[in-house]
């Protein structure tokens, strides 16, 4: 018995098609999405750089050197709090991990100037003792900005911190004191200045060398020379709350891509005032609203895809619109929470699509600029763009057009940037600095211990949680032995 051929459309359905598959194309630029996705990993692996035992070690030494030198700043003048709790973020300020200014920043270059960077949160002031949402004064501020009246402590803290504050007297005769963004800033790049002399009048074997102590703006940056390593430390002075503003509360009223995935107590467990202000704003008075502590929870809902894309996109736009500084990392993490929030998850959970989700953050970025409007993930009716001209947005907006015809040449581009920077790194290490350097608490004795079992357990800490809430607790009696909190576990 005869069988009937296949009509054409079954043909088509069992794989009898004898064409061959055409390869995913980017209907833009006309580039493979299969090569896109090479490049994104061939960046990836340049950017992310494996640490070994050694390195973790220097990478201990540093936080350590950093955590004294706090606590001897505490000391000085018992402004700091005695249990103070940092925020330890991986990556510069420069890379967009806190919403800041970049504009008064000196340029650093990862190989000309350091190898790894971090950002350093340190509390001046706490205020932890409230449950209910919180209510700063907004009434001088736009969005997303606040003053700080020093009413909301106690007359030991106004004592203590009056001569880095602004002064208004109200007509009923009473005096209000404004904790002065720029005021803490100088006292703290003064502090430290005096502290890090100090320590170098008697400087102890294996003890870190400070290469550079500048204050960009409100941020003091620290490059440490540790070993082979040369590590930037930007340390941000901030206030810091327990629980949630007020001004942010509907965003709780709404669905995210984090619901069901970690728990809304994770998400506002607090926030931080930092020493930024508004474009119009009073330099000397004004503080910017920051969910730092909120965005490291977050980003662990973030597919490792979209994370590559996200990094891959940051290196072009940092070094294409550069000037002026108009557009900054953290606009692009801004735009890339909310994409988390419009598109499905399954879609961002695809392994193999990090080139549609590089292209989609750049066609992103670009309607935010054409339309010049880039809302605050947390409180939406912030537009942070609104400031800017229509010629700086033109500018920029057709400088990301070029980006976008071809992306695979601008990717290529960073992934060179990351081998040179690299190579910089290994020259240096090269040229001497490659022998081992013991912790500062080190007597000289057997190099395997302690040390080693430090250096494994921070090389886990750093590298085995990318992208979590590292908070440190020392006590400036005893800086040897801090104490660390990956979100909410203890070690």
């Amino acid at each position: 018995m005869k069988m009937a051929a296949p009509t054409a459309s079954k043909a088509a359905s069992l794989g009898c098609n004898n064409k061959p598959a055409f390869p995913e194309l980017d209907f833009r630029s006309g580039a493979r999405v299969e090569e896109l996705n090479k490049l994104i990993q061939e960046f990836t692996k340049h950017d992310q750089r494996e640490y070994d035992d050694q390195r973790a070690l220097e990478i201990h030494t540093a936080k350590d050197f950093i955590f004294s030198m706090l606590g001897m700043v505490q000391k000085l003048d018992q402004k700091l709090p005695v249990a103070n709790e940092y925020l330890l973020l991986s990556g510069g300020v420069r890379e967009g991990v806190v919403d800041l200014d970049l504009d008064e920043l000196n340029v650093y270059a990862r190989g000309t100037d350091y190898d790894m960077d971090f950002t350093l949160l340190v509390p001046a002031l706490k205020l932890h003792d409230r449950n209910q949402p919180v209510t700063l004064d907004m009434r001088h501020s736009a969005l997303c900005h606040s003053w700080l009246s020093l009413r909301l402590f106690d007359e030991g803290t106004i004592s203590k911190w009056k001569d880095c504050c602004t002064i208004v007297d109200h007509i009923n005769g009473a005096t209000n004191y404004f904790f002065s963004p720029t005021k803490v800033a100088d006292w703290f790049y003064d502090s430290i200045s005096i502290v890090l002399s100090e320590i170098q009048k008697k400087p102890q074997r294996g003890m870190p060398k400070v290469e550079k102590v500048e204050k960009n703006g409100t941020i003091i940056s620290i490059i440490l020379g540790v070993g082979s390593s040369r590590m930037l430390y930007d340390i941000v002075p901030v206030v810091s709350f327990k629980g949630w503003p007020a001004v942010a509360q509907s965003w709780l009223m709404e669905n995210h891509f984090w619901d069901g995935k970690i728990t809304e107590e994770e998400v506002i467990s607090g926030f931080y005032l930092v020493p930024a202000c508004s474009y119009k704003g009073k330099k000397d008075n004004e503080w910017r609203l920051s969910f730092a502590r909120s965005e490291v929870q977050l980003k662990k809902c973030i597919s490792s895809s979209l994370m590559q894309a996200y990094q891959a996109c940051k290196a072009i736009i940092i070094k294409l619109l550069s000037r002026p500084k108009a557009i900054s990392p953290y606009h692009l993490r801004s735009m890339m929470l909310w994409a988390c929030d419009r598109l499905p998850a399954n879609y961002l959970a695809q392994e193999d699509y990090a080139a549609h989700f590089l292209l989609g953050l750049i066609d992103d970025l670009q309607h935010c600029l054409v339309n010049k409007m880039c809302p605050n993930y947390f409180i939406p009716q912030c537009n942070m763009l609104e400031h800017l001209s229509e010629e700086t947005v033109m500018l920029q907006a057709r400088k990301l057009s070029s980006v976008r015809s071809d992306p695979a040449e601008h990717l290529r581009t960073a992934i060179e940037h990351a081998k040179a920077a690299n190579l910089l790194t290994l020259e240096l290490q090269r040229r001497g600095s490659t022998t081992s350097i013991p912790s500062p608490q080190s007597d000289g004795g057997d190099p395997n211990q302690p040390d080693d079992r430090l250096a494994r357990k921070l090389q886990q800490l750093v590298t085995e949680n990318p992208g979590k809430s590292i908070s440190v607790f020392i006590n400036p009696d005893d800086v040897t032995r801090p104490h660390f909190r990956i979100d909410d576990k203890f070690f």
